[in-house]
């Protein structure tokens, strides 16, 4: 008998995602999958891929969630806190949403809507003492897709001051699974083949976490929607401080972190390296006419974007090696 674990939100594309990583986890058992329209449903049915998967989801409810060693909350946002507090205290919880990411107040109230409801222990490992943190709680709030790409990528620079906080600049593309599962005419195939579209310029909801993860004061961001199921590719620029080179930095800082990788000098990142994977590829130049630091990140937004990072801090709350049900290799073509 492994450790049980329940899923709710296992009908959306990072739920399938959370339950795939749990059914090849060696120390982790499904003990329910639960969802709001789908319940009644069998999982293969919502998850073609996980065929052979005999369990049906349940209603989400609180009851069936608690008996389970760890709950992963995959939910919308503004959705995780009520049912979160309904959960027995001796349950862990990871939380994918963004309800408890936010230490300000006032900035998930403009950028979300509504009260906020708090803060939980921060789910980027690879942040100084992070790690232990996770492993010291038995609440973790999972990392936004975007702020793992651009809070990897800039975190070391700034806290290192080799980059000035002041003055960031983030290009973002993601794929439409960022967007969840729900249908939206945007999202159709005949919509987003052979386009690119930005959205929500200038305020996107991530970018509080980005400045809170990564130590920036000041950021802009574009997002764009990228004709591709998932991944990530972030550019990140910024004014440099000092003659240190970043991926001096960058190395320095990830060596020997499993799931974060600085390429070879001449390599850049791409987002179907990492498809599959728990990993960031990181990669970073000085700009010959500028001179800007500018970093370029790339994940898979499923994996190290919301699933896979969300497994590996169970790991780390359930006193497992960290790296444990997890690959750090992708998967091609």
């Amino acid at each position: 008998m492994g450790i049980r674990v329940a899923v709710a939100g296992a009908s959306g594309y990072a739920g399938g995602e959370l339950l795939r990583l749990i059914a090849g986890h060696p120390e982790l058992d499904l003990a329910a999958a639960t969802a709001h329209t789908q319940a009644g449903t069998p999982v293969a049915a919502v998850h073609p891929q996980l065929a052979g998967l005999e369990l049906t989801l349940s209603a989400t409810d609180a009851a069936v969630l608690g008996d389970a060693d760890l709950v992963f909350l995959a939910l919308p946002h503004g959705q995780s806190a009520a049912l979160a507090a309904q959960l027995p205290a001796g349950v862990k919880v990871v939380d994918l949403g963004a309800d408890f990411r936010l230490r300000d107040a006032a900035a998930w109230e403009r950028y979300y809507g509504g009260p906020h409801a708090g803060t939980w222990t921060y789910g980027l490992p690879e942040l100084p003492g992070q790690r232990e943190a996770i492993v010291a709680s038995d609440r973790v709030a999972n990392t936004g897709c975007y702020a793992a790409a651009v809070t990897l990528a800039l975190a070391p620079l700034v806290a290192a001051g080799v980059a000035d906080p002041a003055d960031v600049v983030v290009v973002a593309a993601s794929g439409t699974s960022g967007a969840g599962r729900s249908a939206a005419a945007h999202l159709l195939g005949s919509e987003i083949m052979g386009d690119l579209t930005p959205y929500k310029v200038g305020a996107h909801q991530h970018v509080p976490e980005i400045k809170q993860a990564s130590g920036a004061d000041s950021l802009a961001m574009t997002p764009v929607l990228a004709p591709m199921p998932r991944g990530i590719l972030a550019t990140v620029t910024a004014r440099p401080i000092g003659r240190t080179h970043p991926r001096d930095v960058l190395r320095a800082a990830y060596a020997g972190e499993p799931f974060v990788r600085v390429l070879p000098e001449g390599a850049w990142p791409h987002t179907g390296a990492t498809l599959g994977a728990n990993t960031c590829h990181l990669q970073a130049a000085l700009d010959v006419d500028s001179g800007r630091i500018v970093v370029v990140s790339a994940i898979d937004n499923l994996g190290k974007g919301a699933a896979g990072q969300a497994v590996q801090c169970a790991n780390l709350m359930l006193g497992l090696p960290e790296t444990t049900g997890l690959s750090t290799y992708g998967v091609a073509p």
